[in-house]
């Protein structure tokens, strides 16, 4: 293999429970997003915008529609000979398989695979964070500061602070200490998650703390591990638009924000693109007495009803009379005749009958998970069916092929779940 500069090691095998039902059936870089996108789309975007042209996908939970949408890269154009996108999956070592039991173990378990291409700096990333970055621009500032690591961050309030891992860094954002999720904050620099590593330093601590932790991990362990050793770490400021979307109501505001009249992230900016793996489809269809407003639509949806405040995926039918509402349906649905949809998450390839009701009610949280939806939000998981005529309250699940039947007198109140069957964790 041909040298490289600095390769990316993206890191998309996390499950995400705290998305619910909306990861029973894949990872969460695999969830889509703003329509058309995949959630992963946007790191692997900021790569090849950046020049970064080899990137290592670490796969782990639940990774066929990943592997999928990846395939080998040609939206991103890293479908290359040397370099381009290669997934990595945890495989084989003697006599057993052994799974990546941390984001620092993941590396540790691929060091060979970095070392194809012998490159000065290893850019590490996760794969489910939605933002615009240009690498190239943090690479030149980790050269010019002479920094054995570069941490990307950004300035958080003192409240979100003390839940995030936080770096104190002086004047010259030269880090001198790293606090996870500090209850009295000495500074409001969190960390992205966001790592370029000089590759020397970072092998030699693979391997050091591999030998003392068999779940390492670079917050826990190898961030300590170079403070500690007096390593220059450095802080990269980042102040424009970056949202985790690790929870049901992170996800849908952050879906939200994208629809604003001047969107605090813009899908639809030309010198930055944002690429996915998408069919040629046809255009969207808007019937005789459809109505949309303030929403994105996707293309080759059939709008006949009302759709408002909402975000639409491809291939997404919407009947006649039919009104969804401060939303996100994912592709390949069916929203019957006069169904009313308010405050809703419908993963991919669900059918809602005619005269339904869902997101009705009052906003109790969900008896099962109240940790996971309690902001109102009723979640469909993925191929769900629901019957005509039911009312479904807020913060309620359902997922799988439902009946008349599974509704007492019609209904699901709010906080309540019908679950019928999942791969995964609901």
């Amino acid at each position: 293999m041909r040298k490289k500069e600095m390769i990316a090691m993206l890191l998309a095998g996390g499950q995400g429970s705290r998305l619910g039902v909306l990861t029973a059936t894949k990872a969460k870089p695999a969830l889509s997003f703003g329509g058309k996108y995949k959630i992963i789309d946007f790191a692997m975007s900021n790569c090849i915008n950046s020049g970064v042209d080899t990137v290592g996908v670490l796969t782990q939970y639940l990774p066929l529609q990943l592997n999928q949408h990846i395939g080998i890269g040609i939206p991103w154009d890293l479908d290359r000979r040397n370099g381009g996108v290669t997934i990595l999956a945890p495989h084989v070592k003697g006599d057993q398989g052994e799974w990546y039991s941390g984001t620092a173990n993941a590396i540790y378990q691929n060091i060979s695979f970095i070392n194809n291409y012998n490159p000065d700096y290893v850019l590490i990333l996760g794969g489910d964070h939605i933002y615009k970055m240009d690498y190239s621009d943090m690479l030149s500032f980790h050269k010019k500061s002479k920094a054995d690591v570069t941490i990307a961050v950004q300035e958080v309030s003192l409240e979100e602070a003390s839940r995030m891992g936080i770096m104190n860094a002086d004047e010259n954002d030269s880090i001198y200490e790293f606090e996870e999720k500090p209850k009295n904050p000495k500074s409001n620099l969190a960390s992205m998650g966001i790592y370029i590593f000089s590759w020397s330093i970072l092998r030699e601590a693979l391997e050091a703390d591999r030998l003392v932790h068999s779940d390492s991990d670079f917050g826990k362990h190898i961030i300590p591990m170079l403070l500690e050793q007096n390593k220059r770490l450095s802080a990269y400021r980042f102040n424009e638009y970056w949202k985790d979307v690790g929870t049901v109501e992170s996800y849908w505001m952050a879906n939200m924000d994208l629809i604003q009249t001047l969107p605090d992230f813009n899908l639809y900016e030309d010198f930055w693109k944002i690429y996915t793996d998408s069919d040629h489809q046809p255009p969207v269809y808007t019937g005789l007495n459809s109505e949309t407003s303030t929403s994105i639509i996707s293309e080759g949806s059939e709008i006949m009803g009302r759709v408002r405040n909402s975000v639409v995926g491809p291939e997404v039918i919407i009947e006649e009379g039919a009104l969804v509402q401060d939303s996100i349906i994912m592709g390949r649905c069916v929203i019957g005749k006069n169904s009313i949809l308010e405050r809703c998450i419908i993963d991919n390839s669900c059918v809602v009958g005619d005269d339904v009701s869902i997101g009705v009610g009052d906003n109790i949280p969900n008896k099962n998970k109240p940790h996971v939806y309690d902001s109102g939000i009723t979640v469909l998981g993925e191929s769900t069916n629901i019957p005509n005529g039911v009312k479904i309250g807020k913060n309620c699940v359902v997922y799988g092929s439902t009946t008349l039947e599974d509704y007492a007198d019609g209904q699901l109140l709010s906080g309540n779940d019908i679950i019928r069957g999942s791969e995964g964790e609901i």
